[in-house]
């Protein structure tokens, strides 16, 4: 098992009981104590898990904490790969695309590289990578240029000066947290701005947010519910959840998650 797989276990074992032990962990994926001291420095480095004596511990959510991307990156990975899936069904060949910067909108942005004739604006460093790499001469893909956050998003005066001039027929927007009076919210001020300027240039603003972001709160508020066209979420939202973000969104798309049918069937 690869490094980034332990510790993928490693942090649904903390989810799931609030904390683990190294010797639970040892036995659990049959490797040694100093290797799994490892996984937990880099784990308890990138802010997602507390050490304490013998183990670790879930962090606690604060409104102001903000992961780094590789951090962020081993959540919910079924989830988001599902929610991409789904959420590029709505891009059309030659369509003007924004995309925020962002673990979920990062999966779509390896989706929307096969679409063809695209012209893509985003403020995300990881996302302009993927289409670099897939270098299709039919795309046109343009990096807002900007301050650097932990979520490599570009944000600041020049990112929203690159935006506000700008017209796209749908905006994929990635959140840190959706609630009923909070709506959709980031940590990161300078990243709700940016976030913001997206939006208010984009005929269609979809929301691509997994079901563990529902009930999370952030720092700053982007949009009220109300204002996503449609939002994008999986299969693990609750039915209270559903119910309520069905009222509010224009429309809610619920993408299967491979394999939940049959761990809870």
């Amino acid at each position: 098992m690869l490094a980034k797989q332990r510790q993928a276990v490693i942090l649904e074992e903390i989810r799931r009981s609030g904390g683990v032990r190294v010797s639970d962990l040892t036995e659990l994926l049959q490797v040694s104590d100093m290797t799994i001291r490892r996984d937990l420095d880099v784990l308890a480095e990138s802010g997602l898990v507390e050490k304490v004596h013998g183990g670790a511990t879930a962090v606690g959510e604060r409104s102001t904490f903000e992961p780094g991307f590789e951090a962020k990156s081993f959540r919910e990975q079924p989830e988001k790969e599902a929610i991409a899936g789904l959420a590029a069904t709505l891009v059309r060949p030659g369509n003007a695309v924004g995309l925020t910067a962002g673990t979920t909108t990062w999966a779509l942005a390896r989706r929307l590289a096969q679409v063809p004739e695209l012209t893509v604006v985003t403020n995300s460093i990881r996302a302009a990578d993927v289409f670099h790499q897939h270098g299709r001469g039919d795309q046109t893909v343009v990096l807002t240029g900007g301050l650097r956050t932990p979520s490599d998003a570009l944000v600041g005066s020049v990112a929203i000066g690159s935006i506000s001039s700008l017209n796209f027929d749908l905006v994929f927007m990635g959140v840190h947290g959706m609630e009923l009076r909070a709506g959709f919210s980031t940590p990161n001020l300078m990243e709700a701005e940016a976030n913001r300027a997206m939006a208010e240039a984009a005929r269609r603003v979809v929301v691509v947010a997994d079901h563990t972001k529902w009930g999370v709160i952030g720092l700053c508020s982007i949009l009220e519910l109300d204002q996503a066209e449609v939002l994008v979420s999986d299969d693990g939202l609750g039915e209270a959840a559903r119910q309520t973000l069905a009222e509010r969104v224009g429309e809610l798309l619920v993408a299967p998650v491979a394999g939940r049918a049959e761990e809870t069937g």
